[in-house]
């Protein structure tokens, strides 16, 4: 670690209409709060000096988020309760910080150290309560594999391997809810919304998706154990 330097943890919220900002836009955003918030953040060296940041695996366009998470290097220690109000006053409301806290910095980025993230994904439509979208799921689980193609390429998902435990599915506000846990990595990522909708299309049942939301995201021990960020 730089002297002088503290890392401290981000947690914040995509909701709204701001699920529709590109990560890149998420980026400036947030980075435009900490400056609006007054926090002493570090710049990083060379020809083109910028904040010192790091932000999680990025987000789907239209996906929204409870839990997101960003690393930024302050120069002087600042209380946290004091970062987290300074930026919950210079942040959109829906890209509001819910906490944070100082972590050492030697811990891994949270790029590397984010494995797995845990989706929720609403459903509306003819046919689709829980018993039928558990059978569709089923099925496709059966098939061990899913084929996704997108800009003329064609990419094989290993379900045991990106799926890590089996999807959930529930009843909320009256609708039915398919909870998806999903490896992230270099490699690329699974999108869940698109795991239930082709699942349902094999069976047959005519379903949109009324939203999808990141619940959290998970670094994964050697030992199959999930643990928080923060």
């Amino acid at each position: 670690m730089t002297p002088g330097e503290f890392r401290l943890r981000i947690c914040y919220g995509k909701r709204g209409r701001l699920r529709y900002l590109s990560h890149l836009e998420v980026v400036r955003s947030l980075e435009r709060a900490v400056r609006r918030a007054g926090l002493p953040y570090a710049v990083t060296k060379g020809f083109n000096p910028h904040m010192k940041a790091a932000f999680g695996p990025a987000l789907p366009v239209g996906t929204a988020s409870d839990r997101e998470y960003l690393d930024i290097w302050l120069t002087r220690y600042t209380e946290g309760e004091q970062v987290l109000a300074s930026l919950a006053a210079a942040s959109p409301v829906d890209l509001a910080p819910v906490g944070v806290r100082y972590v050492n910095d030697a811990e891994p980025s949270l790029t590397a150290a984010l494995t797995v993230g845990v989706y929720e994904v609403r459903l509306e439509g003819e046919g689709v309560g829980p018993a039928e979208v558990e059978n569709a799921i089923a099925r496709l689980l059966g098939e061990g594999s899913f084929s996704v193609a997108r800009k003329g390429k064609t990419k094989v998902f290993d379900l045991s391997r990106s799926l890590p435990k089996e999807p959930r599915v529930s009843v909320g506000g009256g609708r039915t809810v398919v909870e998806v846990a999903v490896r992230m990595g270099p490699e690329g990522s699974l999108r869940p919304d698109v795991f239930v909708r082709e699942a349902l299309a094999r069976a047959g049942i005519e379903a949109f998706s009324l939203g999808t939301t990141r619940l959290d995201a998970f670094i994964e021990a050697d030992g199959g154990t999930w643990s928080r960020p923060m």
